[in-house]
C-alpha cells in the first residue's frame, strides 16, 4: 500500500482544509465575475447541416426585414365582422405593424376574421420573445367589443419556446439540489454527512455550466437554453454517484483503521479507477456527439463531457479533503468504528439476494430477461415526431391561435412552405400549384436573385399530412435545379432523415467506444460484451416502458425524434457507471475469494450504494418534467426508468448470475483468482 501512503501524507487535517477552502472561493469568485455565457443562436443551430431546408433559413436570414421570422396575427370575432369592425382592426394593425406589414390583412370567407404577416427580424430567442410579446400588447389596443386577437405562426411559437426557460435554470438547480438533498438524508441517515458532498457537488454543478458555456462560446459551438438544464442534472446525478461511492469505500476502512487520513487513502485508491474509467467511458461517449448533423446536440455532448470531468475532478479530489477535515463524528448516528465487519461481510440484505441468486442463476438470469422483454415490447408501439404544437406541456397562445386560424383559413395558413429559387418564377409557381396538397401560392419577395414563394398547405402545420404535403411539393419541383423548399413542416422532414442518420452513425459508435473503454478497465473480452449486452436491453426496455408512460399516463401522443438517441447516450453510457462500480470490485474480492465468492462479496458491499445511487440518478433526470416542455419530460421518463432497471434488476439480478454461471470464463482472458492461479493476476 505505497501508494496510498504517499496519498496519507497529502490528506493530513492540518492542511487538508486548504484546497477546499480555495475551491469554495475561487469557484465563487469565477461564478461571480463570469457567470454562464449567454445564449447567442443562429437560425439554424437546431437544423441539421446540409439540408435544404436549413439553407432555406440561412438565406432568409440575407433578405430585407429579415423574413426568416414571420408572426401572423388573427382578428377574430364570434360573428362576421362588420365593415367598421374591419376598418378599425386594419387600424390597429397597421399602428402595431409600425410600417413593416409586407402583406395586407386577409379575409377568411365566412367573415369571422382577418389575418396579417409580419416580419420579426431578431433571431436571438430572448429579443424574439420580448418582441412577440410586444406585438401582442400592440394589436390588442383598441380593437373593437367583440373582436379579439392572437398571435401565432413560427416566430410566435419561438417566442413561446423561449419563454418557457425564464427562470428554468433557478428553477431546476431549486428542485434538483432539493431532491438530492432529501435522497442524501435517507442514504446516510445523518443530520451532517450530507452537507459536505451536496456542497461540493452544488459548486461543482455551477463551475460546470460556467467552464462548459464559456468553452462553447469560445469555440463558437452552438448551445440553446436545454444544455444547461440537462448539463446541471448530468453533473448533479454524476457527481453524487462518485461521491457515494468514496463515502461508501471510506465508511468502510473506517471499520479498519483508526486514521482517517490512511482510510481516506485506501478508499481513494480503490475507489479512483472506478470512477475515473466510468467518468472516461461517459466523457468519450458524450463526445461522439460531436459528430452529430445538428449543431446544438454537438454543443451538447461537449457541454455534458466538460460537466462530467468537473465533476470527477470535484469528487476526486476536493471531497476527499473536506471530509477528511471532519472526525468520524461527522457519521453520526452511524459513526463507524474499528472493528465493526465491513459491507462485503456478514449477511446484510443484499448478501442474500446474492446468495438467492447464486442458487438458481440460470433462472434468475431468465426472469430478468423476461421481464425486459415483456418491458421492451412497448417499442413495437412509438409513434414518433412531435410538432411544434406538441412540444408544450402547457398550451400556448401561438398554438392556440393556430387552432383557430385552421377554423376559418386554410390549415397551413399559419405557417406555409418556404420556396427560395433562381428558375424561373412563373415555372416554380405553375408546379407548385400543380402538387398535391397545396391550397395557394403567392411570390412574396426577392433578394440578390432568389425569389421567396410562399406555398400554403392543405393540411395543418406539424401533421403527418403536412409532411407528406412537403414531399409532394418537393417532387413537383425536382426539376428545378435552383429552387430549395423550407419552412416548418420541410424542417420537420428534414430533421426526421438527419436524425435516422445520425441514429445509425453514433449508437453503434457508442457501444464500440464503451465496449473498448470496459476491455481496458477490465483487461477482459467476455465481461465487456456480457455488461454491454445488458445495457442495450436496459434501454430497449426503458424506451419501451418509457413511451407505454409518456402516451398512456401522461398522455403524449408522438415520441420526439431526438429522444431515442439522448437517452441511448445517457442510459448507455451512465448505467455502465454501476457494472463498472460492481465488477471492478468483483474483480478486487476475487484475487483473495475466487469468483463466484468475489462476486457475492461485492454485491454485498456496492449493492447499498449503488441503489441509492441509481435512484437518485433516476430522480434527478426526473426533475427535467418540471420544464414544461414535453421531449424534455419524455427524456426525463425514459431515463428515470432505465436507471432504475439497471439499478434493482440488471446490476442486482441478470450480471451477477450470468458471472456466478460463467465462472472463471466470465473474465476471460484475465485469470481474476489470484490466490488459487499462483499469486499472480493477469
Amino acid at each position: 500500500m505505497e501508494s496510498s501512503a504517499v496519498v496519507a501524507r497529502l490528506l493530513r487535517p492540518r492542511s487538508a482544509w486548504i484546497l477546499p477552502v480555495l475551491y469554495l472561493l475561487v469557484g465563487g469568485a469565477l461564478i461571480g465575475v463570469f457567470g454562464t455565457a449567454p445564449v447567442d443562436r443562429a437560425a439554424t443551430d437546431k437544423l441539421p447541416d446540409g439540408y435544404d431546408s436549413t439553407e432555406v433559413v440561412r438565406l432568409l436570414e440575407d433578405f430585407p426585414s429579415g423574413d426568416g421570422q414571420v408572426a401572423v396575427v388573427l382578428f377574430a370575432a364570434e360573428q362576421a365582422l362588420t365593415p367598421a369592425d374591419r376598418t378599425a382592426v386594419e387600424q390597429v394593425f397597421s399602428r402595431a405593424a409600425g410600417g413593416a406589414a409586407t402583406v395586407p390583412l386577409q379575409a377568411a370567407e365566412d367573415g369571422t376574421a382577418l389575418v396579417g404577416v409580419l416580419p420579426m427580424p431578431s433571431t436571438d430567442a430572448a429579443k424574439l420573445a420580448d418582441d412577440v410579446e410586444e406585438l401582442r400588447a400592440g394589436v390588442r389596443e383598441g380593437l373593437p367589443d367583440g373582436v379579439r386577437a392572437e398571435v401565432t405562426g413560427p416566430a410566435a411559437i419561438q417566442g413561446d419556446l423561449a419563454r418557457v426557460f425564464e427562470g428554468a435554470d433557478l428553477t431546476l438547480l431549486a428542485v434538483t439540489a432539493s431532491v438530492v438533498a432529501v435522497l442524501l438524508i435517507i442514504t446516510y441517515r445523518s443530520p451532517v454527512l450530507w452537507l459536505v458532498p451536496l456542497l461540493v457537488v452544488g459548486l461543482t454543478d455551477r463551475l460546470a455550466a460556467v467552464a462548459a458555456t464559456h468553452v462553447l462560446s469560445a469555440l463558437e459551438v452552438a448551445f440553446d437554453q436545454s444544455t444547461t438544464g440537462i448539463l446541471s442534472v448530468l453533473v448533479f446525478g454524476a457527481g453524487t454517484d462518485y461521491a457515494l461511492l468514496l463515502i461508501s469505500r471510506y465508511r468502510d476502512e473506517l471499520r479498519r483503521t483508526p486514521s482517517r487520513p490512511e482510510a481516506m487513502a485506501r478508499a481513494w485508491w480503490r475507489t479512483s479507477e472506478a470512477v475515473l474509467a466510468s467518468a472516461a467511458t461517459v466523457v468519450v461517449a458524450l463526445l461522439t456527439l460531436l459528430l452529430s448533423a445538428f449543431p446544438t446536440t454537438r454543443g451538447l455532448g461537449l457541454a455534458c463531457a466538460i460537466g462530467v470531468l468537473v465533476a470527477a475532478f470535484a469528487v476526486l479530489v476536493v471531497l476527499p479533503l473536506a471530509l477528511v477535515v471532519f472526525p468520524r463524528g461527522i457519521f453520526w448516528p452511524r459513526r463507524p468504528e474499528v472493528g465493526e465487519p465491513a459491507l462485503s461481510e456478514g449477511r446484510s440484505f443484499w448478501r442474500r439476494v446474492g446468495d438467492a441468486v447464486a442458487r438458481r442463476p440460470v433462472l434468475s438470469a431468465s426472469a430478468g430477461l423476461v421481464v425486459l422483454a415483456v418491458m421492451a415490447s412497448g417499442i413495437l408501439g412509438i409513434r414518433s415526431g412531435l410538432s411544434e404544437a406538441d412540444q408544450f406541456i402547457d398550451t400556448p397562445e401561438s398554438i392556440v391561435a393556430a387552432q383557430r386560424l385552421a377554423e376559418s383559413f386554410p390549415a397551413g395558413s399559419a405557417d406555409p412552405a418556404v420556396v427560395l429559387t433562381r428558375d424561373d418564377v412563373a415555372a416554380v409557381v405553375r408546379a407548385a400549384e400543380a402538387a398535391d396538397g397545396v391550397d395557394a401560392v403567392r411570390p412574396v419577395g426577392e433578394h440578390d436573385g432568389r425569389t421567396r414563394v410562399d406555398v400554403v398547405l392543405a393540411h395543418a402545420p406539424g401533421t403527418p399530412e403536412a409532411r407528406a404535403d412537403v414531399a409532394s411539393l418537393r417532387a413537383a419541383l425536382a426539376d428545378l435545379p435552383d429552387t430549395l423548399v423550407g419552412g416548418t413542416d420541410a424542417e420537420d422532414v428534414d430533421t426526421d432523415a438527419a436524425t435516422g442518420d445520425d441514429r445509425a452513425l453514433l449508437l453503434p459508435l457508442i457501444l464500440v467506444v464503451v465496449l473498448l473503454a470496459l476491455g481496458l478497465l477490465l483487461r477482459s473480452v467476455v465481461a465487456p460484451v456480457v455488461l454491454v449486452l445488458t445495457v442495450v436491453a436496459t434501454y430497449l426496455a426503458a424506451l419501451g416502458a418509457g413511451w407505454l408512460l409518456s402516451s398512456g399516463l401522461f398522455g403524449f401522443d408522438r415520441l420526439d425524434v431526438g429522444v431515442p438517441l439522448q437517452a441511448f447516450l445517457f442510459l448507455v453510457a451512465l448505467g455502465v457507471d454501476y457494472n463498472i462500480f460492481l465488477v471492478a470490485r468483483a474483480a478486487e474480492e476475487a484475487r483473495r475469494h475466487g469468483a463466484r465468492e468475489g462476486m457475492l462479496r461485492a454485491l454485498a458491499s456496492t449493492g447499498g450504494v449503488i441503489t441509492s445511487a441509481g435512484i437518485l440518478l433516476a430522480a434527478v433526470f426526473a426533475v427535467l418534467g418540471v420544464l414544461p416542455l414535453v421531449v424534455l419530460a419524455q427524456l426525463g421518463i425514459v431515463i428515470c426508468v432505465g436507471v432504475l432497471l439497471d439499478t434493482l434488476l440488471v446490476r442486482t439480478v441478470l450480471v451477477p448470475a450470468v458471472a456466478i454461471r460463467m465462472g472463471d470464463r466470465f473474465w476471460w482472458p484475465r485469470r481474476v483468482d489470484a490466490a488459487r492461479a499462483g499469486g499472480h493476476s493477469a
